[in-house]
């Protein structure tokens, strides 16, 4: 064992032991957490507004701070991007992740000097826990990959901005300095085609073991590696073990990463977004991600199907349950209050606080009353590669509301195959039978002859990218959305169909 592996284990147990003293005490905690931010921007404008002075307990703040999105808070935001001190939280921020948003135009997230630091350690975190329970710390001694947006920065009133993984790349510890990749010089690169074919010429010969990225792109990333050699992605790096992704489920490209690499790898999710470093996978052997209570983040949550009404109830974490789908609202140190981050979640365990996220409260099929969530389909898609020898490259599902006529109306699967099913409509109506046993509203809808079951609509190969391509979205943080409730991404899909189909 060299003496950099034995010095991680090390680390990694005391890491662990500190991360068990708030997983253990998750109330109290949220409570702490909640008093500190509460009494941190008492005197900013946004503090003054909503009388923070006068907020003991979380009904004050329920009563005075209602649930806002970015364009409800982005008001107060408008006046920090022009340099205005002490609105949101004290002072001004570090910088702004800048993000694109669908009804917002651009987006500008404050990050502040101490929500800053929680972004950097819940990813360690993930690694450190990986290692203490697995004792696999080998790895740390090869090059390590993060597929992620250029750590070019701008500047806006003197505050840097630029996107979150390259703010990020800022601040990579000098110990793994060494080992990462790829150069600084190509992760400025901006086309991410020219990018990834840059980072592909730089790793081939380096003995990488750790890859980290959103799938879709690190698969892309893959695919380059074996179109340039016709090898196996596990016979190029023979010491490629850990995978680690977040931003969409793994699981519906697990079969084709496994075919690519050749062999299984472990896998770390992680739930990170520009507003916070949410939660990490701790465990090998437990299902969902460890919530991170002790990081300058204060969570509440309203179960999804109440989520559109006049006044829903909004819980925290002492009042939650197994397998509710609950959107998530944050209150955080680096100023953003009562926010709704538009992400879904379901709670695996309360002992400790395990989350996986189910999708968005904004993308969702529930153009005749069913409310199908990303969750749904991705398990109905998992089940079905599972049961037919499948791989894909990526999917995506909308309605059908207007059939040819004489016909029900039905969900429109578009999916990219990287290996077909011998029976394609044995495929498409397994897909159809998990959906209906996770969904009962669904369920209902075809058993009553409201709905028929499913339709595939097959896209050609590098389809999907296609399309992101061609709205500016090609790589980095960017992902292709799973669900809709309207026909406008299924329209754009339709340029990308396989040939005959």
């Amino acid at each position: 064992m060299s003496l950099k592996s034995f010095g991680a284990k090390i680390f990694a147990r005391t890491t662990y032991n500190k991360i068990q003293k708030w997983a253990v005490r998750p109330v109290e905690t949220q409570d702490k957490v909640f008093r500190e931010l509460i009494a941190s921007a008492t005197s900013t404008v946004f503090g003054n507004d909503h009388d923070f002075s006068s907020i003991k307990s979380h009904s004050d703040f329920v009563d005075r701070v209602p649930v806002r999105d970015y364009e409800a808070l982005r008001p107060y935001i408008d006046r920090v991007v022009k340099g205005e001190e002490n609105v949101l939280w004290k002072g001004k921020p570090l910088y702004f992740a800048k993000t694109s948003g669908t009804t917002s135009g651009a987006k500008y997230i404050p990050l502040t000097a101490d929500s800053m630091p929680h972004h950097i350690q819940a990813a360690r975190n993930a690694i450190l826990c990986y290692i203490h329970e697995t004792g696999n710390a080998g790895f740390v001694n090869g090059k390590m990959i993060f597929l992620q947006g250029s750590p070019e920065l701008n500047e806006k009133n003197g505050i840097k901005l630029g996107r979150l993984s390259g703010i990020v790349a800022h601040y990579v510890p000098g110990y793994l300095q060494k080992n990462r990749m790829p150069s600084w010089e190509t992760n400025c690169i901006e086309d991410w085609e020219t990018k990834v074919n840059a980072i592909v010429e730089e790793t081939l010969k380096e003995n990488m073991t750790v890859i980290s990225g959103i799938p879709s792109w690190v698969q892309m990333y893959f695919e380059k590696l074996h179109a340039r050699t016709g090898k196996k992605i596990g016979d190029i790096f023979k010491n490629f073990g850990l995978f680690i992704y977040g931003g969409v489920n793994f699981e519906p490209y697990r079969a084709k990463f496994e075919q690519l690499i050749g062999r299984k790898v472990d896998s770390i999710e992680l739930f990170p977004a520009s507003e916070g470093f949410f939660a990490y996978q701790d465990s090998q052997q437990e299902d969902g991600m460890l919530l991170q209570l002790d990081s300058g983040i204060f969570y509440e949550f309203i179960r999804a199907d109440e989520f559109f009404e006049e006044n829903p109830e909004r819980l925290t974490i002492r009042d939650v349950e197994t397998g509710v789908n609950y959107v998530m609202i944050i209150s955080t140190n680096a100023g953003l209050w009562a926010y709704n981050l538009g992400d879904t979640v379901q709670f695996t365990s309360l002992k400790p606080y395990r989350v996986v996220v189910s999708g968005r409260i904004k993308h969702f099929t529930s153009a005749f009353g069913e409310h199908v969530i990303a969750k749904e389909v991705e398990e109905a898609m998992r089940q079905a590669i599972e049961n037919f020898d499948v791989s894909i490259n990526e999917f995506t599902v909308a309605p059908q509301t207007e059939p040819g006529e004489g016909e029900l109306p039905y969900h429109e699967w578009f999916i990219e195959f990287e290996k077909e099913p011998e029976n394609m409509s044995g495929f498409a109506l397994k897909i159809d039978r998990v959906l209906q046993e996770q969904n009962s509203y669904y369920y209902d809808l075809i058993a009553g002859n409201i709905l028929q079951p499913l339709k595939i609509t097959k896209i050609r190969k590098d389809g999907f990218a296609g399309y992101m391509k061609s709205v500016g979205k090609l790589g980095g943080q960017n992902k292709v959305q799973r669900l809709s409730n309207d026909r406008k991404l299924a329209e754009a899909l339709y340029e990308y169909k396989a040939a005959g189909h």
